[in-house]
């Protein structure tokens, strides 16, 4: 989508007129990392002119990457920390989710993790389970969506 003729290259200097486009016809625009000077934040401001939702996805103070969305939140963007709030913005009912069918290992995992992030060691020792029933359950949850690992802590995830 562009306002130039058919043929004509892209360069850096026309993106601000195809976002001004884009950021027109979209119902909202979510910048996720953005430095202080950042062609995200011109596309944020054509979204503001337009008149549409800007979101932006909180970052870390110290990182030069979060320095624009962290300004735009100042400003009075929207905080972004789930589709849901997206959703709820645009007024749109999110879609009721399936309960989830567990076995009884893993709702123990999964009320332990939900509680504390852990290790699959403090699981075990929390939950009175054996190491392969663990193991079972946190696969089980890790593939309903409920449950993510890093560095070898497991956390409940919101559904």
């Amino acid at each position: 989508m562009s306002e130039y003729a058919p043929g004509v290259e892209p360069a850096p200097w026309r993106f601000p007129a195809r976002n001004r486009i884009i950021a027109g016809l979209a119902a909202a625009t979510i910048v996720v990392e953005a430095r202080e000077r950042s062609g995200a934040l011109i596309t944020a401001d054509f979204a503001l002119e337009a008149g549409r939702e800007v979101f932006a996805v909180p970052g870390e103070i110290t990182s030069t990457l979060s320095a624009g969305t962290n300004a735009l939140l100042r400003l009075g963007a929207t905080p972004l920390t789930s589709a849901d709030d997206v959703l709820e913005a645009l007024g749109i009912e999110p879609a009721a989710r399936p309960a989830l069918d567990l076995g009884e290992a893993a709702r123990a995992v999964l009320e332990a993790v939900s509680q504390e992030p852990a290790g699959v060691d403090r699981l075990v020792r929390g939950t009175g389970l054996d190491a392969a029933a663990v193991a079972t359950a946190l696969a089980e949850l890790e593939l309903a969506g409920v449950v993510a690992e890093a560095e070898g802590v497991y956390r409940g995830v919101r559904p």
